[in-house]
């Protein structure tokens, strides 16, 4: 058994990103640690869908236990810093936001806990964030740093497939009011923060067996992915194509011939 800990920057983002990879390796005996930098309190919500005096923050913290508890979790732990908002707004500039916390004392958090749990594997983002989030970007510069101070073997970037997604795009256009990660562009694949080239990702992960339960765990974050969502609402066969495989750049690797196709991240398998 190894001890998988992935890092993620806001509720809900666990779910879309690694949801299948963590529920596989709960299922394969391995034991699964989630970490959440911020509560999402900038995240947008549906007028009305909060009851009077709850706090978006608090409710995005249960909606992240809730959805744990679907992938098979075993530990989750928050790091309680302030969500950064999208890059250029005001809250990047908060004094407690993540994206303005100094890397070495949240890298020293963050391996603390891949200490106590002799982590043999961790998952962070791209060293642009996937889509230039401003509190992503810090996941990765955390997250490496803290591999580094914790000796972990295995550091992962979770990333999302450019190509495959123009491909898909191309194949099964979004309905024109969809939001798709990154903007609300035509072709957000267009832009070369949004996620990484084929030929530089290391690993996919095939997780379409596992779509159910990726998607009932993103129902679990209720309060960012409604029902009639672009997310939840696509068809069956398009919801696999978009989130039945998960993407993967193993840090610091020279292979630069596209992914392999894995069950499991090495470490895991």
């Amino acid at each position: 058994m190894a001890t998988l800990v992935c890092f993620h920057a806001h509720p809900d983002d666990e779910s879309i990103a690694t949801g299948g990879l963590m529920a596989r390796a709960a299922a394969d005996g391995h034991r699964v640690v989630l970490v959440v930098a911020t509560r999402g309190e900038h995240g947008e919500v549906a007028p009305g869908f909060l009851g009077d005096g709850e706090q978006l923050g608090v409710r995005r913290i249960s909606e992240t236990f809730a959805a744990a508890e679907v992938l098979g979790v075993h530990r989750v732990e928050l790091l309680g810093y302030v969500d950064s908002g999208m890059m250029g707004e005001p809250e990047n500039l908060a004094p407690y936001s993540f994206w303005q916390a100094d890397v070495d004392a949240a890298a020293r958090r963050l391996a603390a806990i891949l200490d106590e749990e002799q982590a043999e594997v961790l998952t962070v983002y791209d060293d642009h964030g996937g889509y230039g989030h401003p509190d992503h970007i810090q996941v990765h510069r955390v997250g490496v740093r803290a591999g580094e101070l914790a000796g972990t073997p295995h550091v992962y970037e979770s990333t999302m497939n450019r190509d495959a997604i123009a491909a898909l795009m191309a194949e099964m256009p979004a309905p024109e009011d969809a939001e798709v990660p990154g903007g609300d562009e035509a072709d957000p694949t267009a832009d070369p923060d949004f996620g990484s080239p084929a030929a530089v990702i290391t690993h996919a992960v095939d997780v379409a067996d596992l779509a159910d339960l990726k998607r009932r765990a993103m129902r679990a974050h209720a309060s960012q992915i409604a029902d009639d969502s672009f997310f939840l609402a696509m068809p069956d066969e398009a919801f696999v194509r978009a989130f039945g495989t998960e993407w993967f750049i193993r840090h610091g690797s020279e292979h630069r011939d596209g992914p392999e196709q894995v069950r499991l991240l090495p470490g895991l398998a």
